[in-house]
């Protein structure tokens, strides 16, 4: 089960440090169930975040990416999610890159480019930071938080932990939010 809420944002968050950043690009065969593929590829994992939204590595100098990319590999993965908002079910597993390859070429249309940022919350949740279509017309930001029940969810409060000005506009329940829903806006009917 996948339980979490969601904020439309701007740029990433200052004072959190940051964990990992990846790049990934996604697309639906169906939005109505979600059946959803990703690439994801880890361009750098992060002890420190300067605080102006800059990746810092262990000895403090700057870093973009990680240098040992023979050890960072692509994961493709398969994802179904059935409907719902705050919570849903959630099964995914990876697949091949050449079953990727197969429904990339199925979809027939641009996969969904997206660079994601996870932050460590001092609550101990990660607060995940997308910047979607960078670029594009369409682009914009958002963040999520996943939580272990629909309770904790509902009880979390982002300015008790620094975020209230950063997680103000809560979009978790508003229909048409949905990265399947920009999927359709900007790839089928685009």
């Amino acid at each position: 089960m996948e339980i979490e809420r969601k904020w439309m944002v701007t740029g990433w968050p200052a004072g959190v440090p940051l964990l990992k950043e990846e790049e990934m690009r996604q697309g639906y065969v169906s939005v109505k169930p979600t059946v959803r593929i990703r690439e994801e590829k880890l361009l750098s994992a992060q002890k420190a975040n300067a605080g102006d939204g800059s990746l810092v590595a262990e000895d403090g100098a700057a870093e973009t990416a990680c240098s040992e990319s023979a050890a960072l590999k692509d994961e493709f993965i398969l994802c179904f999610k059935s409907k719902g908002r705050l919570s849903r079910k959630e099964i995914e597993f990876p697949i091949s890159e050449e079953h990727f390859r197969e429904l990339e070429d199925l979809i027939g249309l641009p996969l969904i480019p997206k660079l994601r940022r996870t932050y460590q919350l001092p609550d101990g949740h990660h607060l995940e930071v997308n910047h979607v279509d960078e670029g594009a017309p369409t682009e914009f930001w958002y963040a999520e938080v996943e939580f272990g029940s629909e309770a904790e969810a509902r009880a979390f409060d982002p300015a008790t932990i620094g975020l209230g000005d950063y997680l103000s506009d809560d979009v978790t329940e508003q229909p048409g939010q949905s990265m399947g829903a920009y999927w359709e806006t900007t790839r089928r009917q685009g």
